[in-house]
Parts: structure tokens; sequence; C-alpha cells
């Protein structure tokens, strides 16, 4: 059985940062793709960043470029996404996500086929 279990989420001022953590059991996913999105209240899930290790491939929405980055250590089976300069609109649950395919749509939530259970980040003002 597969698992994704994520990590790392709080409370953070404005301009803080948060590291979060995605942990993957039952399965490797070294040639597949790892990804986060994130669901604020009331909107709908988004795309937030996912890579491609076996490709070297990675994607970051624009709202996140140059503030977040997605890494991975495929000997831990683990995925993160460290969250620089956070601003209280980065508000929402984030889930972790992982696909069996290299290359797909990253930004396609359907592309994926396992999520973890999320994670909140609140950032306050």
């Amino acid at each position: 059985q597969v698992r994704l279990v994520e990590s790392g989420g709080g409370l953070v001022q404005a301009g803080g940062s948060l590291r979060l953590s995605c942990a993957a059991s039952g399965r490797t996913f070294t040639s597949g793709t790892m990804g986060w999105f994130r669901q604020a209240p009331g909107k709908e899930r988004e795309f937030v960043a996912a890579n491609s290790w076996s490709i070297g491939s990675t994607l970051y929405a624009d709202f996140v470029k140059g503030r977040f980055t997605i890494s991975r250590d495929n000997a831990k089976n683990t995925v993160y996404l460290q969250m620089n300069s956070l601003k209280p609109e980065d508000t929402a649950v984030y889930y972790c996500a992982a696909g069996l395919r290299t290359y797909v749509d990253y930004k396609n939530r359907y592309e994926y086929d396992y999520w973890g259970q999320g994670t909140q980040v609140t950032v306050s003002s």
C-alpha cells in the first residue's frame, strides 16, 4: 500500500520560512513525478511545484518562483518544499502528490496517482 505522509506545516509570520516534508512508503518514485499542490478555503486545489528527478525537470507556479524550492532525497523516498518569504496569501492546506510517470503535465492534478492527507500552513500578517 502506497502512503504519502506530509509534515512541517504550522503557523508562521509573514516573511518567515517553513520546510514541508513528504515521506513516501510502499514504492519509490525515482522514475516518476513528485510535487506539491495547495488548497485555500473556498478555492480550487492549485499547483505549487513538481519534479521529475530522473530527467532533471522541475516546474514552479509563477506565484512561488524565487521563494519556494522543491527537492528530493531519493534515499529516504522523501520530497521537500522549502518555503521562504511567506505571505498571508500562501495560507492553505498543502498536499503532496506522486505520479508513476516521468513525463506529465505537472499542473494537472489528475496526472498524479497518489496524494497525502495534507498539512496546514498559516501565514499571519
